[in-house]
Formats: C-alpha cells, structure tokens, sequence
C-alpha cells in the first residue's frame, strides 16, 4: 500500500509565495517520476511540473521562472516552490509518482487559493 501526503496549500494574497510537500511512504521500490498537476474548477488537469530521476526537469511552459520542482528521493518527497503567485493559479495541486516498476499513484490533492 503506497499513500502520498500533501501538505503546504492554502489561502495566499496574489504576489505570495507558497511551498507544498508530497511525501510517499508504503511499499516503494523507486521512484522514477515525481511530479504535481493541478485542476481548476471547471478545467482538466493540467501538469505543472515533474521530476525525473531526481535530476531531470520539465514544467508547464506558462509556469516557468515562478515555480520550482525539487525532489528528495531518499525521503520519497516532491516539492513544489510557487513564488509570484497569481489568482489563476488557484486550483487543487495533486501529487503523482510513478515507480521504476511503472505504478503509479496521485495524493488526495491540497487547495491553493489566490486572493485578496
């Protein structure tokens, strides 16, 4: 049994900043990918950033220069640094790994909120 943990979302004026956390305990072998989606009310869910190995980056073209993916593979944890943020960026943020062995597991997902 695999369980990611997300933490960090909230209530943030636009301008702010916030970090989010996903941490996966259970049987895991590795981790090959680690990444985080989000989904506003009324949108399809969207990557936003995914991390590779530990090494290896990409990001939603629109996001780029505000958010930064870093992953801990030996504590099994993803983070997510949004600065500047903006009230279109509100939606819940959703963690997904996928593991060497190709399964592949999404967090319950935790609210960011954008306003003033």
């Amino acid at each position: 049994q695999v369980q990611l943990v997300e933490s960090g979302g909230g209530l943030v004026q636009p301008g702010g900043s916030l970090r989010l956390s996903c941490a996966a305990s259970g049987s895991i072998f590795s981790i090959n990918v680690m990444g985080w989606y989000r989904q506003a009310p009324g949108k399809e869910r969207e990557l936003v950033a995914a991390i590779t190995s530990g090494i290896s980056t990409n990001y939603a073209d629109s996001l780029k220069g505000r958010f930064t993916i870093s992953g801990d593979n030996a504590k099994n944890t993803v983070y997510l640094q949004m600065n500047s943020l903006k009230p279109e960026d509100t939606a819940v943020y959703y963690c997904r790994i996928v593991t060497a062995l190709g399964y592949d597991y999404w967090g319950q997902g935790t609210q960011v909120t954008v306003s003033s």
